[in-house]
């Protein structure tokens, strides 16, 4: 079992707090990301549970045992960093084997882990190449693949594709799924990158300063998110935040808008008449109309980013986009213009 309990758990410097009183599970096999703004907590969080931090207050529980005070060798959790962090003086070989051979591991036995994970790697004809060598992808899949080799009881995997070019991030963002479902591994990914965390996980965890703001699968945090923080970060473009009052009558529901326009609401909506509330609304969700009670919006900017169209505009003082999809067609650009 490689479950992960994290108990009530504190990270202090001195007197600064950075973490505050978190709780929550990871179960076995599962892919959890932790996501948040830089600073927030989240890479300290991973490190502690690695070892590479110690725990101020609080438990972290591995399987069936806690590991406040195992040393991070003896953890049997295998870490890999943003930086990949190779030997350049060691061939692809030598990388993925040399915690094997700390360990005074059979040779046999670390040519078969080796050879195994080179394979599901796609790394098998660059064994003999040094680091230099290969491109920023391929070494991403030597890190991932000296992390395979130690068959740890979890991965933890701290902003591996930060480093990479767009284009190779989503091709090992789809590598890492796969890698996975393979390996039905646990494996605990941070990220600020809300993109990487709805594509991979099986579970988000959003932070923001050090705490913990919702927890939930993808479509949940992105569909009800617990509170604007976690509204407004996870989703690209952002969800809008529209101010208004909720008002009440003859059984019907519906928000006025600060600035006008009126947004009806399901009858079994909770709130009471008159109180100022706040209406998120994602960008794919506005409809274009001419009706008066819709939200009048001044367009700044349109953005074009191919089957998509993003409009800007100014509402109360706030930046609102509409994210309008369509298919494409010729003269598509003039009829926008």
């Amino acid at each position: 079992m490689a479950k992960i309990e994290i108990i009530n758990l504190i990270k202090r410097y001195d007197d600064l707090e950075v973490l505050h009183d978190l709780s929550f599970e990871i179960a076995d096999k599962e892919f959890v990301v932790l996501v948040g703004p830089s600073g927030c907590g989240k890479t300290t969080l991973l490190r502690m549970i690695a070892g590479l931090e110690e725990v101020t207050q609080g438990k972290i529980i591995l399987g069936d045992r806690v590991i406040n005070y195992v040393p991070e060798k003896d953890r049997d959790i295998a870490m890999v960093f943003q930086s990949y962090a190779l030997y350049p003086h060691m061939t692809v070989r030598g990388n993925m084997s040399f915690s094997l051979r700390m360990r005074k591991m059979d040779k046999a036995e670390q040519t078969r882990r080796i050879e195994w994970a080179a394979e599901m790697l796609e790394l098998s004809e660059y064994l003999d190449r040094y680091p230099r060598q290969l491109s920023g992808g391929q070494r991403q899949r030597v890190a991932m693949g000296r992390a395979l080799v130690r068959e740890p009881m979890a991965f933890l995997l701290d902003e591996p594709l930060s480093n990479l070019d767009a284009q190779l991030r989503v091709q090992m963002r789809t590598e890492l799924r796969g890698l996975h479902q393979r390996l039905q591994a646990t494996m605990v990914y941070v990220t600020h990158d809300q993109i990487e965390a709805m594509t991979l996980a099986d579970r988000i965890v959003v932070m923001n300063n050090g705490n913990i703001e919702q927890i939930g699968t993808p479509d949940e945090v992105y569909d009800n998110p617990a509170n604007t923080f976690v509204a407004s970060f996870i989703g690209s473009p952002a969800m809008n935040m529209l101010k208004g009052k909720l008002q009440r009558n003859n059984g019907k529901i519906w928000i006025d808008l600060s600035g006008g326009g009126r947004v009806e609401l399901p009858s079994n909506q909770s709130g009471e008449d008159g109180m100022p509330v706040i209406l998120g609304v994602r960008p794919e969700d506005f409809l274009l109309t001419n009706e008066k009670d819709g939200l009048e919006l001044s367009i700044d900017m349109i953005e074009m980013t191919g089957r998509e169209l993003e409009m800007f505009g100014q509402r109360e003082g706030a930046q609102i986009c509409v994210l309008l999809n369509f298919l494409p067609c010729e003269g598509r650009r003039n009829r926008l213009d």
